[in-house]
């Protein structure tokens, strides 16, 4: 398999986002200028050159969006293999290219959000212990920090305590998110509507800095619900699937 390094350059030309081909989508275009704004941060977004879920997205930690200490690190974004692509080993060649690029960079090692079981738009825990990965910290959620370290010496990485502790005061539903999954720019206004129409205490907060990001009160912070000061779900909800969390 050939892979393409996707820069700012060839960015407009190129099928970045999982499942969405049209560039013209509204989900495309936000995913593709958060791209274009965090590669003068370091991301690195590597992809199959045929078309289809087979990428990863990484980014030095300093400059990550999520509330981690991990210095020296490089944060893998996401790591997508799915479709006709699984089973013929691009998520190893990925990774490889991932750890190879990080060293060249002088990175002490990778971290990367998952947890016990496997969850929607998170690490596959049993591919990261396959691949030496092994938990450094977890929240009250029980959202795991995962790092391969290069190097015996290399300090673990951790959350911060805003993270590691996810709560907040705000009552109703509260709803954390940012432009880096595609899908918030076309689901985030569903709920928006759902909860209005259905009189539904909503309040839907889109983080737009690595500021931000870094400091807010889930270790995930593409998409976080709340509701009445706890942690819900970190998965994208449609108009139903929101109703029917409502309604228990």
């Amino acid at each position: 398999m050939e892979y393409i390094n996707v820069t700012k350059e060839n960015l407009e030309n190129e099928h970045i986002c999982c499942a969405i081909s049209n560039n013209k989508d509204v989900q495309v275009s936000s995913k593709k200028m958060w791209l274009s704004e965090r590669m003068d941060d370091g991301l690195v977004f590597l992809k199959s050159v045929e078309r289809g879920k087979c990428f990863i997205e990484y980014i030095p930690a300093e400059n990550a969006w999520i509330p981690v200490i991990a210095e020296g690190y490089m944060v893998i974004n996401c790591l997508w293999v799915s479709g006709s692509f699984k089973g013929n080993g691009y998520s190893s060649d990925l990774l490889n290219q991932c750890i190879a690029d990080s060293k060249s960079k002088g990175k002490t090692g990778l971290c990367v959000l998952s947890s016990p079981k496997k969850k929607p738009f998170l690490a596959d825990p049993k591919f990261l212990i396959h691949k030496g990965f092994s938990v450094c910290d977890e929240s009250d959620n029980g959202i795991q920090l995962w790092y391969l370290p290069f190097d015996e010496g290399s300090p673990k990485p951790q959350f911060k305590e805003c993270a590691r502790h996810p709560h907040i005061e705000e009552l109703g539903y509260v709803l954390y998110f940012t432009s880096q999954c595609p899908f918030n720019a076309k689901y985030v206004p569903i709920l928006e509507k759902t909860a209005k129409e259905n009189d539904i205490p909503f309040h839907a907060i889109h983080i737009t800095s690595k500021e931000e990001a870094q400091n807010t009160p889930s270790p995930i912070t593409t998409y976080a619900l709340f509701c009445n000061g706890n942690y819900l779900t970190n998965e994208e909800l449609n108009d139903k699937k929101f109703l029917k969390l409502v309604q228990g």
